[in-house]
């Protein structure tokens, strides 16, 4: 049943991931540049960029479809409504119902394909590259993810996120082994979907390295600002995930929702950490060769396996 409590801590989860995924990505920035020596930008600075580019004109290539048009709504609606069904603030989540663990993995394909395509459909030599190098890490980052939602769903007996919070909040603080497992192959997947270092660099735009870069490398104006507000999108979701099935304590549960002014402050200093310990990750490692990501994302879906084998075997 729908409640107003309910709508409440949808919409403003909503609200929340626009508004603070720009501001995520300033702040894994800055510490990044303070980690290098680096006179650090403004955290403001995404916005002051989306704003720019919304203001400006889209220039479109001449053979360009309907699916180059249509590919930044698709994937910004998609990354939109992936950080709906994670909880954030609150575990009382109309949508949560209706798309569970797997469904979100789905979302994640739906804009993989959608990019994918765009970039493939101008027919440029940069855009091919970027699109098979994305499917590529797509098509192994995503059966390691699963593991990793297996591995909790295992210990919460669903699926359902809104669930894995609510069960993983109430047990009594302690290390599960399979967690710990998941938790390392989930990191590893995390870096390679948000096209972060090692695995690839966002600001970067050498032709042989670049993969997220390669396929936007087309869009101008509105489409670039929709596709670069998604990827921050993208990111807030992967940290909410994170969140949601390792840090799950300080969340909101149906039928309280004064425990938002609560779960605010609490998602605040998660986010914080998190984009401090992803900053210093990227510091810490370098680029690594293309031929190098299968094995990466191989030892993720490995770690993710085992995590299921040690809840099997130990129960934890």
């Amino acid at each position: 049943m729908i409640t107003f409590s309910g709508l409440l801590s949808q919409a403003l989860e909503i609200v929340v991931a626009l508004a603070v995924a720009p501001l995520l990505t300033g702040w894994v920035n800055i510490c990044r540049a303070w980690l290098q020596n680096r006179r650090a930008p403004s955290i403001w600075q995404p916005y002051r960029m989306l704003h720019k580019l919304f203001n400006k004109e889209s220039v479109i290539a001449h053979g360009a479809s309907p699916v180059f048009r249509g590919a930044p709504y698709v994937i910004w609606g998609a990354m939109t409504l992936a950080c709906a069904i994670v909880p954030t603030l609150s575990t009382d989540l109309p949508l949560s119902s209706a798309a569970d663990a797997i469904a979100l993995v789905g979302l994640f394909a739906l804009a993989r394909v959608a990019v994918s395509l765009a970039a493939m459909d101008i027919g440029t030599a940069f855009g091919t590259l970027g699109a098979r190098r994305e499917m590529l890490v797509g098509f192994l980052a995503e059966p390691a993810l699963l593991m990793v939602l297996f591995s909790a769903s295992l210990i919460t007996q669903s699926t359902l996120l809104t669930h894995i919070v609510a069960t993983l909040s109430h047990r009594e603080l302690a290390l599960y082994p399979s967690l710990a497992f998941a938790g390392i192959a989930f990191t590893m997947v995390s870096l390679a979907e948000n096209a972060r270092l090692p695995v690839d660099n966002p600001t970067t735009h050498l032709e042989l390295t670049m993969i997220h870069e390669a396929l936007i490398l087309e869009y101008s104006g509105r489409h670039l600002a929709l596709m670069e507000w998604a990827a921050s999108l993208k990111l807030f979701a992967y940290s909410c995930i994170g969140i949601a099935l390792f840090v799950p304590w300080g969340m909101a549960e149906a039928g309280n929702p004064l425990a938002l002014l609560v779960a605010i402050p609490a998602l605040a200093v998660k986010l914080l950490a998190g984009g401090a310990i992803l900053a210093l990750i990227e510091t810490s490692n370098a680029k690594m060769r293309i031929f190098r990501v299968p094995e990466f994302l191989a030892t993720a879906f490995l770690l993710a396996v085992i995590g299921m084998l040690v809840h099997f075997l130990l129960g934890a």
